[in-house]
């Protein structure tokens, strides 16, 4: 499965979601961020590749959801409810990705 980890300037939460599960079994994991600062922007390309987008907040859900409403139809988007208040790699930021993208995943695999 290939998942699209979104936040809003791909510095802190979805950079730190992509460090977490890069070596995670049968995923391969992408971040990009939904804002017009971001440090690397969604686009077509990386929602085309992801099977599954996990935002950290519902604006950027709903973003992609109006941005790339023509090829989103068919993909897993979910909010995963983090919010902007930790820096990279923050052992709570870690803590909390964790226990929520592990979640969705047995989910959305077992």
């Amino acid at each position: 499965m290939k998942i699209l980890f979104v936040c809003s300037a791909n510095v802190d939460r979805s950079p730190t979601a992509e460090q977490i599960y890069k070596n995670y079994p049968g995923l391969e994991v992408k971040s990009a961020g939904a804002s017009w600062y971001a440090k690397k922007p969604v686009n077509r390309e990386l929602i085309l590749w992801a099977d599954a987008i996990l935002c950290m907040e519902n604006r950027q859900k709903w973003y992609i959801i109006e941005e790339f409403a023509d090829i989103v139809s068919e993909k897993l988007i979910e909010n995963l409810n983090i919010e902007d208040i930790y820096p990279y790699m923050h052992p709570s930021l870690i803590e909390i990705i964790k226990a929520k993208t592990d979640a969705w995943l047995c989910k959305n695999q077992c």
